[in-house]
């Protein structure tokens, strides 16, 4: 009897699905939809069913597991939307990965967890973590005075860490930005670069520009860099100060060496917020010095105060080409070079 009752349930399970979400708002569908329906094509290539619209209308068909996780990245999108947040390719692929992750805690049931972590800033709005590392992420950073980021290129790290400063310091949470990269491509050869000092470091520090000029209104931030609010600089600039009341970022700290993160690490004062993020296969030290990231985290991501989140590349969000490319490097690295390599 309970075999049958199990050869039922599998049958209904596997027996496809057809679902109809008709939507109140035809100019909030059309925008979920996407540009020529794109969207609608990503989801069902991601989750393998078919999807068609009509108006503010659109069926889905396919396997009952996957059609009922599509109508929940509709539905999620159509909130979002509506809220006036946007539903770019990334953002559709944020919704169906935090729908399987909602799905895989809690099979069967629905609203039983939150959506993913969001971070809010005046200027961009509502930004919502795009995958369970992202959403473990910014956990950590809300908990945590110092937080370790590691893993490799575009899985948001940086990004997520200067928007998460940006709103500490909107919620006054702290009164300054301390945003720091090392430049060791740079080496002791500085001097001869053109320019005063800020022409030297900018083109190091330039992809910290970027996600703060993201996050903030660009008056705001010349005004805040001229008034001190905000400090972009290198890691050698923070020998022999305290940091306090402020929200500190390392970011490529992989390039740190393990004196210059103790010496950073020791800057935290009472206040302040610190977040170290790096990707430990891309160091640009010389070989045989030892990288100050590795290092740290071994020594100090057990204590109870500390956060440590480790990104693969199942959690890059850039182009899904980049995701395969990080995805080679790293099977490359784990065979080892090739035996039949002449």
């Amino acid at each position: 009897m309970a075999a049958a009752a199990t050869l039922n349930s599998t049958l209904r399970e596997s027996k496809p699905a057809e679902i109809a979400i008709a939507f109140p708002d035809n100019a909030t569908a059309s925008v979920v939809f996407g540009h020529y329906d794109q969207n609608i094509a990503r989801i069902e290539r991601s989750l393998g069913v078919s999807a068609y619209a009509n108006g503010n209308q659109v069926v889905i068909k396919g396997p009952r597991e996957a059609s009922e996780q599509a109508r929940r990245v509709f539905e999620m999108l159509y909130e979002r939307v509506k809220m006036g947040q946007p539903a770019s390719e990334g953002d559709v692929e944020g919704a169906i990965a935090e729908s399987a992750y909602q799905g895989f805690l809690f099979p069967g049931e629905e609203g039983s967890k939150e959506g993913f972590g969001i971070i809010k800033t005046r200027k961009r709005g509502v930004v919502r973590a795009r995958n369970a590392a992202q959403d473990q992420y910014l956990a950590a950073l809300r908990k945590h005075e110092l937080v370790f980021a590691e893993g490799p290129a575009g899985t948001g790290k940086t990004w997520l860490a200067v928007g998460h400063a940006v709103s500490l310091l909107e919620q006054g949470l702290v009164e300054r930005l301390v945003l720091s990269r090392p430049a060791v491509e740079a080496g002791e050869r500085l001097g001869f670069l053109p320019g005063d000092m800020r022409d030297k470091v900018d083109p190091y520090l330039r992809p910290i520009y970027d996600a703060l000029y993201d996050f903030m209104d660009g008056r705001m931030v010349e005004r805040g860099i001229q008034t001190g609010m905000i400090e972009i600089a290198p890691l050698a600039f923070m020998r022999g100060r305290t940091l306090s009341k402020a929200a500190v970022l390392l970011d490529e700290a992989q390039n740190a060496t393990a004196m210059q993160m103790k010496m950073f690490l020791t800057r935290l004062g009472e206040g302040s917020r610190m977040m170290v993020n790096g990707d430990p296969t891309q160091t640009d030290l010389a070989p045989g010095q030892k990288s100050g990231l590795g290092d740290a985290v071994k020594l100090l991501s057990s204590m109870p105060r500390i956060g440590h989140v480790r990104f693969t590349h199942a959690d890059v969000v850039r182009h899904d080409l980049v995701r395969q490319i990080v995805e080679a490097y790293e099977r490359a690295a784990r065979e080892g070079p090739s035996t039949t390599a002449k």
